[in-house]
């Protein structure tokens, strides 16, 4: 579905864009385009890669012209260009609003000026319930995307989104983390043993985009089901996969972090549509006629839950373990 068409990656040099050009590479693809402001990362990236159908293109997504000239000619844009990390979007709160809200903005409003035909804008468990600036922008990203598809005119570019919660061994993520701390022999770091995450590959999250690409319908969002465990489950067995034995510090809930993570409201819930191994979330296309808001509701959402990291298939610690054993960037790491 790719043949002989341009994609580009926005923050194309994070540990989403190199899996989708590991992947990528290997088929007829004409070009990928990766869209960042580091030119030392673009640079690595270059030189590992040496492939003429990737092409660079320094620039910010908040800098309205720089995603402009990007986007044109190309056929499909995979959003990443994103502040995740939750401490310095509570610190510089505006920042995170330049980046995901303002420059989601530019990106959608460039795909549709050049006549993109699908741009997939990823998004993140935090912003279901946000309680962090981090994720109060990424909800207002996934607003823009259901917006904008209703007004999106006559060039019919199709707007998605993809939700997903904590991605293992992406860069920032506590698995890295883990590991270096059991590397220089230093007791583990938990923020709360009973605090719970999905467990997601970087491999899935990939899935979950091209899943998005060919099903999804104006302001869809979709949501990969994924199973879960306790920060203290994968702490122990990232010990006993290393052989390695040191003790846990638990230093408690950092600043605006949550206890679990939420992948779909129970609003949401009440009209997700359930497709097996995904979720789909229909866009509200309901207009600016109140009365409808304010005369009617949804019955369903009072006997809904939404979809957590604590309701969802809970992994032991066997279980991770053999999921952190299929994991290609880390299994070198393991003894076992």
């Amino acid at each position: 579905m790719f043949k002989n068409k341009i994609l580009l990656i926005t923050g194309g040099t994070g540990s989403f864009g190199n899996t989708v050009l590991s992947r990528f590479l290997k088929t007829d693809v004409k070009e990928i385009r990766i869209f960042s402001r580091d030119e030392k990362k673009q640079e690595e990236m270059r030189l590992a890669i040496n492939n003429p159908k990737v092409k660079f293109y320094i620039g910010d997504v908040r800098e309205r012209q720089s995603i402009e000239d990007a986007t044109r000619g190309v056929d499909y844009i995979f959003h990443a260009a994103a502040l995740k990390q939750v401490p310095s979007c509570e610190f510089y709160p505006m920042e995170a609003v330049r980046t995901n809200v303002l420059g989601t903005e530019n990106v959608l409003n460039a795909a549709i000026l050049n006549q993109v035909s699908k741009v997939i804008v990823l998004s993140t468990d935090k912003a279901v319930y946000p309680i962090n600036a981090m994720g109060i922008s990424k909800a207002m990203a996934e607003k823009l995307v259901v917006a904008k598809s209703r007004v999106r005119g006559e060039r019919q570019t199709i707007l998605c989104a993809t939700r997903y919660g904590n991605v293992m061994a992406s860069r920032g993520s506590v698995i890295p983390l883990f590991i270096d701390q059991l590397k220089r022999g230093q007791a583990l770091t938990v923020t709360d043993p009973n605090m719970t995450r999905f467990l997601m590959s970087l491999e899935d999250s990939v899935d979950l985009v091209l899943y998005a690409f060919e099903h999804g319908e104006p302001g869809d969002i979709f949501v990969q089901k994924a199973p879960a465990s306790t920060v203290a489950d994968l702490a122990t067995a990232l010990k006993e996969l290393m052989r390695v034995d040191v003790p846990v510090n638990i230093i408690g809930t950092r600043h605006g972090e949550k206890l679990y993570e939420s992948l779909i409201s129970r609003e949401e819930m009440a009209h997700a549509i359930d497709l097996g191994r995904y979720y789909r979330i229909p866009a509200d296309n309901r207009d600016l006629n109140y009365s409808k808001f304010f005369s009617s509701g949804e019955v369903a959402i009072s006997n809904t839950e939404d979809y957590t990291s604590h309701n969802a298939e809970r992994l032991d610690v066997s279980g991770v373990k053999r999921l952190l054993l299929n994991l290609k960037d880390i299994q070198g790491q393991f003894n076992a």
